[in-house]
């Protein structure tokens, strides 16, 4: 396994999910989350993949001409073989959170998928 792709093709997965095209497919957005994903958002609320997917593409951050994730700082550690940890920071219509998120492989064949991801509201300075 090469470490420095595996990181890189996570970073364009999770630029895929943060961009308005990812967020709004729910096709994309089904290829790109694992069947056992979980998310503890911003709000404290908990997802699953079905709420997830459903909620998605009515969301801030899902259409071309509204708010839209700006992610920087984003880095990435592979934990294991198939497991890749990022840590970045968003800014989405003024509001500034720090964000984590794991990825496995599985196969071949499904790619890289968003297992879990937290995200931590920054307060205002």
């Amino acid at each position: 396994m090469n470490v420095d792709s595996s990181v890189a093709e996570v970073i364009e997965r999770e630029l895929q999910l943060l961009s308005p095209s990812g967020r709004s497919s729910r096709a994309l957005a089904d290829q790109l989350l694992d069947p056992e994903f979980v998310e503890v958002g911003a709000s404290g609320r908990r997802w699953d993949r079905q709420s997830m997917l459903s909620a998605l593409p009515v969301m801030q951050g899902a259409s071309d001409d509204g708010p839209q994730y700006l992610p920087t700082e984003i880095t990435g550690t592979v934990l294991a073989p198939g497991i890749v940890h990022l840590t970045f920071e968003t800014m989405l219509d003024g509001r500034r959170a720090r964000r984590s998120s794991i990825w496995r492989k599985l196969d071949v064949e499904s790619g890289w998928r968003m297992y879990y991801h937290q995200a931590t509201p920054v307060p205002e300075a």
